[in-house]
């Protein structure tokens, strides 16, 4: 199957196995900075993994030209979409193994190769997949901006020397560069040596040049993008209580940040410049300082009362240097982050300058009083820091051998306590259940599934709701206009994602198999263009799908082209609308290879050979050869229209009779066997008449009651024309569609596979209905092939579950065996086993954060929780689940108040993080979305996207030193802060990346 590559040159690919053999060792390549890498969209990739792993070239699976059109915004542009992910959109291929697949299957026109390059960014190398995307203006003109785009390991040298070029603007003129993040605050870009990554630009910024006055002088001494320096200096509000920028998708650092920053003992720590004594700059496990000096910055600048909103510009960069995983502006998830923050603030303040080698010792028996005060004083001999003080707990962690009972005791600090959430065994899922009854609509199910259960389990549902028995039913994954895929009864529903269109079709038998007499048929629409489409090397018409496929159950005896026109007409009946009875005209249809060979080669039209024949009329020895062949032709109708050399050669040749400017289409001049009537008559109102007679004889406009016998006329006089010709005497109706065997995407056309026009069964049988634009026009009712109905089940409203904090605790305290892939050693066995773990909390830190699980991974599922759980904001409290009893008065008791919360919005793929903090100073909640800060009531905190929780101890908890602020009813919404959202991570742009 050799293609065209987009150069014009054609290679013949090898066999399938030394495709796979040759793209896979070259997808082992190593990342190297200047490389090229190419986007490859992931379902064609999967489908030509499927086509050559099967080993046989005229697979079903055949994918067809490269298709990158879902990874495009739109196909004007062809501008990437936004927040693709590797591995589930796209896969990443080096230049070498894209120019062998462009070799063998060529690409769809016009689409741009996605071409990408290799950077060397600190600690990594990485494919640049979104370029930085900036726009460039001069102060002079803030309006007239011009788009550009940058590599983050660029240099701010090449904007400024872009600029330049574009502008015009002279090598001596002495400038300065302005940075723009939103359209109230911008910053100097002072050092043109820095890199974009270094510098923090993301798409969608812009960059200002200013160009030094004559005078010398500048024309502002800041951009008028700036806030006003007036209102700046003059505003004063509660300290804490200000927004963090969003730099792009930086929404899950936004959250956590205004958490720690809403966490009285460690802000009063840098508040009071108590870091800088502790700074620790030799420690190999920090980050020299940096993160702390950073974080300190951030902190002052939001509690220092004179900011609306404060660009977290330097801390993001230092963050991105020390752990590659936040490099650039991709979505990340809050607890991650928060997770590195306080183990980087962490060993940057640790008071311990050089850490001792300590030896762990097993509990063999000791008190766990004892064993406990052991493990505390080793943790501090290593680990000793403001975070240590304010966020470090101890658990009791208990192993014991399933072979030998042997039970091991330690006792391991935290920082935090992930928590899991009970997990539903049960699934809500949402199909369209398609009726056998040709009249009646789709109608949309919600159904309740197990879990872990099969495609089976769904049928089952689906029978308890309509009454079919579920082996009449199959299942299929829709994805534009195609059956992406269709499931067999034992395969698990983890396969299907919620976000996928999922169909239920009713059959008359359930499925079969080679030797059972009915086949499952898969039927796709497909709209013909009026031109051939040459240029694919083929003079075949170009073809798109539409509407939404097909599967039915048809005999085995009738699979022919024929019956299945009628059984696919009565199928479509809802709204395709049949031929009137005067439109149905029985038309006689002939062929005549010399002449058409003829008029094809010669390109000139049959109009004049027309008229000649009909003035000489045709001799009498050729009339005698046309009726001794009459019942030859008529009888061998049906195999001229089959795949048979010399059938397929006259179908080509009859094709490319009718031209375009004749007003021919093949779809509207075939009969239900497919042969091909180059003299038919046009089917639809008012158009150009299809047949071979001279446009000069017509009449344009004619009487309704007329038609019949014009037509007549027309046929029984083509059959006097051209000498030679050979006439079907047999006539047949004319059709409003044609049928095509195709592959399994609907793309590439395949042979029937008999003789008699009937279908192969070698694989899953796909065919096309063909539709001529104009003939789909009339008859095909599109608004009434996309109605479908809401069965009663979707207008019930799916209720959340709900689970109090302490059973999420109860749960994180329940014994449990460990996994295959995480063993423990026991000691008195020596071998690995699947042992039995219990934590226990043994001492509890002043402030607790609860991270609540809410994004679960296993080997076959992904999903996120959106159970509420209610959590109190007073009197949380751990007495009941602590092994460490209060001894004395003088223990700190175990109760807590709830001081902030970070919420996650949105699923898997996509969210938005905010988060709700109580003010150390007032004690009023404020809700933090990125720059917007709103006032809060303590009835909105509890919701479903409840991620982190963070209580403090109330013995710690200070009284409000100044009064609450009252809301002002004039403020709208109680908006605090006038600054907007910045736009590049909105309501659902945050994707969560947790990992458990």
């Amino acid at each position: 199957m050799a293609a065209n590559s987009s150069t014009g040159s054609a290679t013949e690919p090898p066999g399938l196995e030394t495709q796979w053999r040759e793209i896979d060792n070259l997808n082992q390549q190593q990342l190297r900075a200047g490389d090229s890498w190419y986007l490859l969209d992931k379902r064609w990739y999967d489908q030509w993994k499927e086509y050559v792993h099967t080993g046989d070239q005229n697979s079903s699976s055949y994918p067809g030209k490269i298709d990158n059109a879902e990874l495009y915004e739109d196909l004007d542009s062809y501008h990437l979409k936004e927040r693709l992910s590797e591995n589930e959109d796209f896969i990443l291929v080096p230049a070498e193994a894209w120019h062998k697949l462009l070799s063998w299957y060529d690409k769809m026109e016009d689409q741009p190769p996605l071409e990408r390059k290799v950077v060397d960014l600190p600690s990594t190398v990485k494919v640049e997949v979104y370029p930085v995307e900036i726009y460039l203006c001069l102060s002079s003109n803030l309006e007239s901006t011009v788009p550009a785009s940058f590599s983050r390991a660029d240099k701010i040298h090449a904007i400024h020397q872009k600029i330049r070029e574009h502008f015009d603007v002279s090598e001596t003129a002495e400038s300065r560069l302005w940075m723009r993040s939103t359209d109230t605050s911008s910053e100097r870009l002072r050092n043109l040596n820095m890199t974009v990554l270094d510098a923090c630009l993301s798409s969608s910024m812009t960059v200002i040049m200013e160009i030094r006055n004559a005078d010398g002088t500048w024309p502002t001494s800041r951009p008028q993008i700036m806030r006003n320096s007036a209102d700046e200096d003059s505003y004063r509000g509660p300290p804490g209580v200000c927004g963090l920028t969003n730099l792009g998708n930086t929404c899950f650092m936004n959250s956590a940040l205004q958490c720690l920053s809403n966490t009285p003992p460690l802000t009063e720590y840098f508040l009071m410049n108590s870091y800088l004594e502790e700074l620790n700059f030799s420690n190999p496990l920090g980050m020299k300082g940096e993160i702390a000096e950073a974080y300190a910055d951030v902190i002052k600048q939001m509690w220092s009362g004179r900011h609306y909103s404060v660009v977290p510009r330097v801390f993001k960069t230092k963050v991105g240097h020390f752990a590659s995983q936040f490099l650039g502006y991709q979505q990340h998830d809050s607890q991650e982050l928060l997770s590195f923050l306080l183990d980087g603030l962490h060993e940057d303040l640790n008071r311990v300058k050089k850490k001792e080698y300590i030896e762990l010792r097993d509990a063999d028996g000791r008190p766990d009083q004892e064993v406990a005060e052991e493990a505390w004083r080793n943790h501090l001999r290593r680990n000793d820091s403001v975070i240590v003080d304010t966020f470090h707990g101890l658990f009791k962690s208990t192993l014991v051998c399933p072979e030998c009972n042997k039970v091991s005791v330690t006792f391991d600090p935290f920082c935090y306590l992930s928590v899991p959430l009970p997990v539903s065994k049960e699934r809500v899922m949402e199909v369209f259940y398609v009726s056998l009854d040709p009249t009646a609509k789709p109608t949309q199910y919600r159904l309740v599934v197990p879990k872990a259960g099969r495609v089976s389990d769904l049928c089952a549902a689906l029978s308890q709701a309509t009454g079919v028995t579920p082996d009449q039913m199959a299942v299929a994954d829709v994805f534009n206009h195609r059956f992406y895929r269709i499931y067999q009864a034992d395969e698990s529903l983890s396969c299907i994602l919620d976000r996928d269109d999922i169909f239920v079709y009713q059959l008359s038998s359930g499925y079969v198999d080679q030797d059972c007499e009915e086949v499952v048929m898969a039927v796709y629409m497909r709209e013909r263009s009026h031109y051939r489409d040459y240029g694919s090397g083929s003079n075949s018409y170009g073809t798109s799908l539409f509407g939404h496929p097909l599967l039915m159950s048809v005999p085995r005896a009738q699979c022919t082209r024929e019956d299945l026109y009628e059984l696919l007409l009565k199928r479509l009946a809802r709204y395709v609308r049949p031929l009137d009875p005067s439109e149905e005209v029985e038309e006689e249809e002939e062929e005549d290879e010399e002449e058409l060979y003829k008029a094809q080669t010669n390109g000139v039209s049959d109009d004049e050979g027309e008229e000649d024949s009909e003035e000489a009329g045709p001799s009498k020895k050729e009339e005698e050869t046309q009726e001794s062949n009459q019942t030859e032709e008529q009888n061998n109708c049906q195999s001229e229209a089959s795949p048979s050399s010399e059938g397929e050669e006259k179908a080509e040749e009859e094709e490319s009779s009718s031209e375009p400017d004749r007003g021919s289409s093949t779809e509207e001049g075939q009969s239900a066997c497919g042969s091909t009537d180059t003299n038919s008559q046009d089917a639809t109102d008012g158009d150009q008449s299809a047949s071979a007679e001279p446009s000069g004889k017509e009449e344009e406009e004619e009487d309704e009651d007329e038609e019949d016998e014009e037509e007549a006329a027309s046929c029984a006089q083509a059959n006097k024309r051209l000498p030679g010709r050979r006439r079907y005497t047999e006539r047949r109706k004319k059709a409003l569609f044609t049928i095509q065997a195709v592959n399994s995407n609907g793309t590439t056309e395949r042979a029937m596979g008999e003789a008699d026009g009937s279908f192969s069964f070698s694989s899953q049988p796909y065919i096309a209905i063909d539709w001529d634009p104009d003939m789909k026009k009339k008859y095909y009712n599109e608004n009434e092939a996309e109605k479908y109905i809401k069965h009663q089940t979707m207008d019930v409203p799916h209720q959340q579950t709900t689970v109090q904090l302490q059973e999420c605790i109860e749960l994180f305290t329940t014994v449990e065996t460990l996994e295959e892939e995480n063993p423990w050693y026991c000691p008195t066995c020596k071998k690995h086993q699947l042992a039995t773990k219990k934590l226990d909390l043994w001492s509890l830190p002043e402030v607790l954060i609860i991270h609540l699980k809410r994004f679960s991974y296993t080997k076959y599922s992904r999903e996120k929780l959106d159970t509420i759980v209610e959590f109190p904001l007073r009197d949380l409290d751990f007495s009941g689940f602590l092994l460490k009893k209060t001894v004395n008065s003088t223990e700190p008791p175990c109760r807590y108040d709830l001081i902030a919360v970070s919420n996650h919005y949105g699923g898997l793929r996509d969210g938005h993080y905010t988060s709700y903090a109580r003010n150390k100073d007032n004690g009023q909640w404020y809700y933090f979305d990125d720059s917007k800060v709103t006032y809060a009531r303590e009835e909105q905190i509890v919701t479903s996207a409840a991620y982190l929780l963070f209580y403090q101890r109330q013995d710690k908890i200070r009284q409000p030193t100044v009064p609450p602020p009252v809301p002002s009813s004039s403020q709208p919404e109680n908006h605090i802060s006038s600054q907007t959202l910045d736009g590049m991570d909105g309501a659902s742009s945050c994707v969560s990346m947790e990992t458990d």
